[in-house]
């Protein structure tokens, strides 16, 4: 019954947010226009803004932490050349909570695996875990998110790669003889990645038009 209910909620929050949002002005991910002509692509986005929406109280929290870091993320992905877009990334991955830890062993605010993390100048260690460290994270981050760039010249297969891994994703390209991500087939994760970080970044930028009273 109960999860009747929730069905019931969730399928009232897509419904409200095709309503307010039908002549939205289109959406972009680091200058790059997202294709909402495309029916795939409005309804996935609809899907996460709709579950962002079921999740207000949630949601709220993250206003407030975004307020707190993300300008701090914006200037120091800035210094190294990469889109402020980026900067929603560790609140889609860790809700920029640096104690959380995935079952696969990603850690800190940007979600860096181990040998990731040693590889762009981190210290992961049995004493110390600089994946953890707000400041240094995010400046290995930009580095990282600037070396995927001079892989794939497009910053949201970059999104997709910072998600995925940068072989993984080159084998699905040349597998699949494409390099749009809206048209890849990638797994479920990847394949809602940048539709996450899009919906992070609506709520965060316009709360009223979402709904939210900060």
């Amino acid at each position: 019954m109960l999860a009747h209910a929730e069905r019931l909620q969730k399928t009232k929050a897509t419904a409200l947010y095709e309503t307010e949002n039908e002549g939205a002005n289109e959406l972009t991910f680091a200058s790059e226009n997202i294709p909402t002509n495309r029916a795939v692509v409005k309804q996935k986005l609809n899907t996460y803004m709709a579950r962002l929406s079921y999740q207000r109280q949630q949601t709220h929290e993250l206003h407030h932490k975004a307020s707190k870091f993300l300008p701090q993320i914006a200037a120091i992905l800035k210094s190294h050349g990469v889109p402020e877009d980026f900067k929603y990334i560790p609140l889609v991955e860790s809700g920029l909570d640096p104690k959380i830890t995935s079952h696969k062993g990603a850690g800190g605010y940007w979600q860096f695996m181990p040998a990731t993390a040693r590889l762009y100048g981190l210290k992961v260690n049995g004493s110390i875990d600089e994946r953890k460290n707000f400041v240094k994270s995010t400046h290995a981050a930009a580095r990282y998110l600037k070396s995927l760039y001079q892989e794939f010249g497009d910053w949201t297969l970059v999104a997709a790669a910072y998600n995925v891994g940068g072989g993984s994703l080159k084998a699905s390209i040349r597998r699949q003889k494409q390099d749009d991500y809206f048209k890849l087939r990638l797994n479920a994760e990847t394949g809602s990645y940048v539709y996450k970080l899009v919906s992070m970044k609506a709520v965060i930028e316009n709360p009223t038009e979402h709904g939210y009273r900060i």
